[in-house]
């Protein structure tokens, strides 16, 4: 995601912002799964994009303990900007690549993104 005239939006900002936008309502814990980053990580994230009025936190209907992380309408506006960036940069790796090449890749990026599932030392990770 590309940065504004006054740096409201860092790509930094993409592991909360990408995910809240397919669902927004995450719970803290869910949000930092779906990035891979640690708890502590998202939580600076998170207070960070608080002090920007990009999300709000709320508390868990379901959990009183819990909070969950919204989307304020002014994160709303860069949705569009940041699907368009994805987009473009999707296309440039599809011009660049022969077809077997972008499969490959595809391969290794979905064993990446399973390599924190399984305990250390199996066989199903690929590797």
């Amino acid at each position: 995601m590309r940065a504004t005239r006054d740096n409201l939006v860092r790509p930094a900002y993409g592991s909360v912002l990408l995910p809240l936008f397919e669902e927004d309502g995450l719970r803290l814990s869910e949000l930092a799964a779906r990035s891979r980053l640690s708890k502590q990580a998202m939580t600076t994230l998170v207070r960070t994009l608080e002090a920007r009025r990009l999300i709000v936190r709320r508390p868990d209907p379901d959990d009183g303990r819990a909070a969950r992380v919204y989307l304020t309408p002014r994160a709303r506006r860069f949705q569009a900007t940041a699907e368009q960036v994805l987009a473009t940069l999707d296309r440039r790796v599809e011009q660049r690549l022969s077809r077997d090449r972008l499969n490959a890749l595809r391969d290794a990026v979905k064993t990446l993104m399973t390599l924190g599932d399984e305990p250390p030392g199996s066989k199903g990770n690929g590797l």
